[in-house]
């Protein structure tokens, strides 16, 4: 792709192109878009996420940061995850001249947008977390207490760098902050976060479940020891039901 002017509709029709009508119908009840649920109003024009990438790949040189919005601002799914892929192809090139904060402060603009599970998972610790690794992460504790499920995600998935670094203070801070959440996607997601710690220290990781593994949701607590050996799975299931 050129540097020649693009705009939000060239990216669309991209995507319409490789819809699948059958994703369309699927991926609606995937993502719990119904009344009441997480996703709701949220719409799909049936788009597999690799292809979401292909394209994104194909204008990234083009696009620039209104573009973005725009895609951001779309009520497709597939439309804001292909913006949100686009922008992290603009953070990554932006790290060679120490030019991030433009891109993350459009993230944390349209942080809104930013308003299913995979929207989260595929962009937090990329942009936020990698921006974050030597600065105060001070906005981390303030999404973890927002009254926004979303934000919360953002949080919590955002310490993924940080554990890539060997880094597990904020994890455990934030996971014992939303221990007790009412909600299953943070549930899974904190469950995920210590499961990945856990595969770098084990020790950190068992001290916590030692002390909280009683009082953890079951579901943040069966992501978190599930690739343990046996003994331990059912040792921390038997301290979960006492």
């Amino acid at each position: 792709m050129s540097d020649t002017k693009i705009f939000y509709k060239d990216i669309h029709n991209a995507l319409l192109e490789l819809a699948i009508p059958e994703k369309a119908k699927f991926f609606p009840r995937f993502f719990k878009t119904g009344k009441g649920e997480y996703g709701e109003g949220d719409r799909f024009i049936g788009v597999t996420v690799p292809n979401q990438r292909i394209i994104a790949k194909q204008f990234q040189q083009a696009a620039d940061d209104q573009l973005i919005t725009k895609l951001l601002n779309s009520s497709f799914h597939e439309d804001r995850l292909t913006g949100l892929f686009i922008l992290i192809h603009k953070f990554n090139k932006a790290k060679k001249n120490k030019e991030e904060k433009k891109w993350v402060d459009l993230y944390l603009k349209k942080i809104d947008r930013i308003n299913n599970w995979d929207l989260v998972d595929n962009t937090a610790h990329i942009i936020l977390g990698y921006w974050l690794e030597d600065k105060s992460r001070s906005i981390l504790y303030k999404f973890a207490r927002a009254s926004n499920l979303w934000k919360n995600r953002i949080a919590i998935i955002s310490t993924l760098h940080f554990i890539r670094q060997h880094d597990f203070e904020d994890l455990i801070k934030l996971s014992t902050i939303l221990l007790k959440h009412e909600h299953d996607l943070i549930h899974k997601a904190v469950g995920w976060m210590l499961r990945e710690a856990w595969k770098r220290n084990h020790h950190i990781i068992e001290l916590f479940l030692n002390q909280h593994a009683h009082e953890m949701p079951r579901t943040m607590l069966r992501y978190a020891i599930e690739k343990m050996d046996e003994k331990k799975r059912k040792y921390y299931m038997q301290v979960k039901s006492i």
